[in-house]
């Protein structure tokens, strides 16, 4: 790829947006920096549609109403056979047999008629996203959000109804917003207290801890610390953990089944707290019920491992796998200068000159996805194959396996390459009849690419084989 004006924009397009998409690489060449810096002071367009879904509570409240119906339909039906065992209790032992197996699958029947609510939200919140990508100028702040919403990860497997209105009311209010909003917002939200096991949490102490002789869980505490703020082997000790955890005792949510009007909502439950003052890496927070937690917040935010923590994972993220120490060293000191400002540190990182390197990074299987859509042109989504196409490739809608969400080096994804290629396969040759490859060479990849990849597409047997291999290219996989 040229230094030219075209191949700094399609860099700027593939390695901080989501992909060129047909006349993108046209609207931002005369200044790309500066466009990819615009639209930081831009909300990101797109998601009127979200208005209209659930609160991720309401979510909760559904599925836990259905989940709570479903069981009672069970009970009954359980009755309904026990009650015609008892009838046929004098009848041939075959006859009951096939009675029972009837009954059962009757039952059965019943119980699948009645549709999952929790699946229709992930996939209305996925559809929502993934339409947000696709007709996204650049992209940018969608990036920040993709990238955020997997630094504080929650997993659909674990609470499929609220993880995409997590997404939506944690990370897309304080994408450029201060760290420590964002921080707080996500560590009380219940999806994250459910996810980490905070809910039933209690101090040995409390009133709960004492009655019902339950303790501590640590889990929350731990990766709060360990993956959201200060990182590894950063200064806190297991007492630090220890003291941490017992400061968010009593964090919780509402049970949907003793408050059907706010059940999903936070609370703060002062008979699971435990009391007394608490020693937190050096510094004592006397006794102040939620508020402890909170001020334990603001202070990890604000502290110098946490800047460098989240500068490094930007930069691993958007530029390196191995991160540039200039960079990430400007990035941290911008960090702590504003008072975590993240749209001045994202700025900061936009503007170094280590920020626009020739394409090293492989793309995620979710970018590549959306860049390879995009650059066909298409701008809705079919969700159902959206999240199974990323469930293939291994990346799994809002399902990261770990609390430490998707990696983002190469070698954690460079296996799945031919997994990639069936899926490239798969969409040629659904737009095969719409979609000339040479002109996502012109018009939509501004022909920044190299002669080899000119030369391979070109002598295709097909285009649907065209387009598979332009898709497989070294500019559509790196940026």
């Amino acid at each position: 790829m040229s230094n030219s004006a075209k191949a700094e924009a399609a860099l700027a397009l593939h390695r901080f947006g989501l992909g060129p998409r047909p006349g993108s690489i046209a609207a931002i060449e005369a200044d790309p920096r500066g466009a990819l810096i615009a639209e930081l002071e831009r909300p990101p367009a797109g998601l009127g549609a979200a208005s209209a879904l659930p609160s991720s509570a309401k979510a909760f409240r559904t599925v836990a109403d259905f989940n709570a119906k479903r069981q009672a339909r069970a009970i009954i039906a359980k009755r309904e056979k026990d009650a015609k065992r008892q009838q046929m209790s004098e009848a041939p032992v075959m006859a009951e047999t096939v009675a029972q197996s009837g009954d059962e699958m009757a039952a059965k029947a019943a119980a699948d008629a009645m549709p999952d609510p929790g699946r229709a939200f992930y996939l209305e919140e996925a559809k929502i996203r993934t339409e947000a990508a696709l007709n996204a100028e650049i992209g940018f702040t969608e990036r920040l959000v993709w990238f955020w919403s997997n630094h504080f990860c929650v997993s659909a497997d674990k609470i499929r109804s609220m993880s995409g209105a997590y997404e939506r009311e944690v990370i897309r209010p304080n994408v450029l917003g201060r760290f420590a909003d964002m921080l707080l917002a996500a560590e009380s939200h219940p999806a994250m207290l459910f996810y980490l096991d905070n809910t039933a949490s209690m101090g040995p102490n409390s009133i709960a801890g004492i009655n019902r002789t339950k303790g501590l869980n640590e889990n929350f505490a731990r990766e709060t610390l360990e993956l959201h703020t200060l990182g590894v082997r950063s200064g806190y000790t297991q007492d630090d953990v220890i003291s941490f955890a017992n400061v968010l005792t009593g964090w919780t949510l509402l049970p949907p089944p003793d408050n059907p009007e706010h059940g999903g909502e936070f609370t703060f439950n002062p008979r699971l707290h435990e009391p007394g003052p608490k020693t937190v890496m050096g510094k004592v927070y006397e006794e102040a019920g939620v508020e402890e937690g909170r001020a334990v917040l603001r202070d990890i935010a604000a502290h110098p491992a946490t800047a460098t923590h989240l500068a490094t994972k930007l930069v691993r993220h958007f530029i390196a796998d191995t991160p540039p120490a200039p960079l990430v060293e400007s990035m941290a000191k911008v960090f702590l200068e504003t008072g975590g400002d993240l749209r001045e540190v994202t700025r900061t990182m936009v503007s170094s000159p280590e920020s626009w390197s020739q394409p090293t990074k492989l793309k995620r299987p979710g970018e590549w996805t959306v860049g390879m859509v995009r650059a066909a042109g298409v701008t809705q989504a079919d969700p159902e194959r959206f999240t199974g196409g990323l469930a293939l490739l291994g990346e799994p809608l809002w399902r990261p396996s770990s609390p430490k969400g998707f990696a983002d080096d190469e070698a954690s994804w460079i296996d799945g390459m031919g997994r990639r290629l069936d899926i490239a396969n798969i969409f040629a040759e659904r737009e095969a009849a719409k979609v000339d490859p040479q002109d996502i060479i012109e018009t939509v990849l501004g022909s920044c690419v190299s002669p080899e990849v000119k030369q391979i597409v070109g002598r295709a047997e097909s285009r649907q084989q065209a387009l598979a291999l332009l898709f497989m290219s070294a500019e559509f996989q790196r940026r």
